[in-house]
């Protein structure tokens, strides 16, 4: 991808605005006039935006009502105009703030994609217009979430694609910043929600974002994070709706003897199958993932107990979403394998403790394990990686949990 704008003296920032920041006229004026004081202050401002809050939801909607499985070219072609919509409202909101602006959508300013419908992957971003445009003064406002591939065709980047045009397009433009603008004012160190305790965190490195993303943490689309850290954009999230400094995602940069822990995701999207007495041989674990795997169905955790007496127990975890078409896939692979039974648990969730400290740190995991046997809560099953330990419980203790491993790791006084 020929990612490459040299810097002048004025600062290039991109910014987006989700659904919630312009679901509204009066919302729209808002941040008109909050993106024209920005460049006002001597910024090159490119502005990203998603399409009003709902309005993917009713298109989406209206094309069901036609097909019960919507063709995902026509489909890509129906989403397309939500963020179309936002682009020319913007561009009007701006002009009546005196700013000179263009809009564009993601074929016109030519973001490159491949040809999957629905999910495509950016592959090249044509910068001649926006270069052109912010050599002007002018204000450039580009649709999110959307590209075409080289025959012309529209496509759509899937969930959160906005994001991810976004930080494409300050790599791209090698810009100083990417602003993700959106209804929460930064990154904490857990769900405020849950623990009212939580402290938002000033910065937080592109791995530990990942793995929160990952996790459950839903801030930021995990693909504009993984973009973000290729290309090594910085990525701040801040709120539309009140002014502060957010919170900066970038390299490590020196981090690793401060904060053990830098926070705790979870997700309560999650299901637990076991394929029971299977033979313990080696080529098991691809027959029973296989089939797994080529019905599209993502796994996460694994494990694989001791065999005994020539035969082994093996679990993982899917999307809670994808739960039955599991089961009934791992009935079919149980009686070819000879299997004894298959079992499921819809009721848990993972939790995960994340942070750079840990690879410089011992004892976080018994730490972890001990504060939640205090709380009489039981370990179902183990992750780790280098930056992350995560467990599954009983979907009942979710709260208890995530309170108890805040208070244990003293996140409430994150700096």
């Amino acid at each position: 991808m020929p990612f490459a704008y040299a810097k002048t003296g004025m600062s290039l920032i991109v910014q987006k605005y989700g659904g919630t920041s312009v679901g509204s006229i009066e919302r729209i004026k808002i941040i008109a006039q909050k993106v024209c004081d920005f460049q006002a202050k001597g910024h090159k401002t490119v502005v990203v935006v998603s399409a009003m809050s709902g309005e993917t939801n009713r298109l989406t909607a209206l094309a069901h009502e036609l097909q019960a499985q919507p063709d995902p070219r026509e489909m890509d072609v129906l989403l397309s105009t939500g963020e179309q919509l936002t682009i020319a409202l913007l561009a009007m909101a701006l002009q009546n703030c005196g700013c000179d602006v263009r809009s564009y959508t993601g074929s016109q300013v030519r973001i490159i994609t491949d040809s999957v419908h629905t999910k495509a992957r950016i592959r090249e971003i044509e910068q001649s217009k926006i270069k052109h445009d912010l050599d002007k003064g002018r204000i450039v406002i580009v649709a999110g979430f959307q590209g075409s591939d080289e025959k012309g065709n529209i496509t759509t980047l899937g969930r959160g694609g906005s994001d991810t045009t976004a930080v494409a397009l300050a790599a791209a433009l090698n810009a100083d910043e990417c602003q993700i603008y959106t209804d929460v004012d930064g990154v904490y160190t857990t769900d405020p929600r849950v623990v009212a305790e939580a402290t938002k965190l000033d910065n937080i490195t592109y791995e530990e974002m990942l793995e929160m993303a990952s996790q459950g943490a839903k801030v930021l689309q995990i693909r504009s994070v993984e973009f973000a850290s290729k290309y090594s954009v910085p990525l701040r999230v801040l709120s539309s709706f009140v002014d502060g400094e957010g919170t900066l995602i970038s390299a490590e940069e020196g981090r690793m003897e401060q904060a053990l822990i830098s926070g705790i995701a979870f997700n309560r999207d999650e299901a637990k199958l076991t394929i029971v007495g299977v033979p313990d041989q080696p080529g098991v674990a691809h027959h029973i993932l296989g089939p797994i795997g080529n019905a599209n169905i993502e796994v996460d955790m694994i494990i694989q107990n001791v065999g005994v007496d020539g035969t082994t127990d093996f679990t993982f975890t899917v999307h809670r979403q994808d739960y039955e078409k599991t089961f009934k896939l791992l009935q079919t692979i149980a009686a070819d394998l000879g299997a004894r039974d298959v079992s499921g648990d819809t009721k848990i969730v993972k939790i995960a403790l994340v942070g750079v400290g840990m690879r410089s740190h011992a004892g976080i995991a018994s730490t972890m394990f001990a504060a939640l046997a205090k709380e009489s809560i039981n370990i179902k099953m183990i992750s780790t990686s280098e930056i992350k330990i995560a467990v599954v419980v009983d979907e009942k203790y979710l709260e208890l949990a995530v309170r108890a491993l805040h208070d244990n790791f003293d996140l409430a006084k994150a700096e």
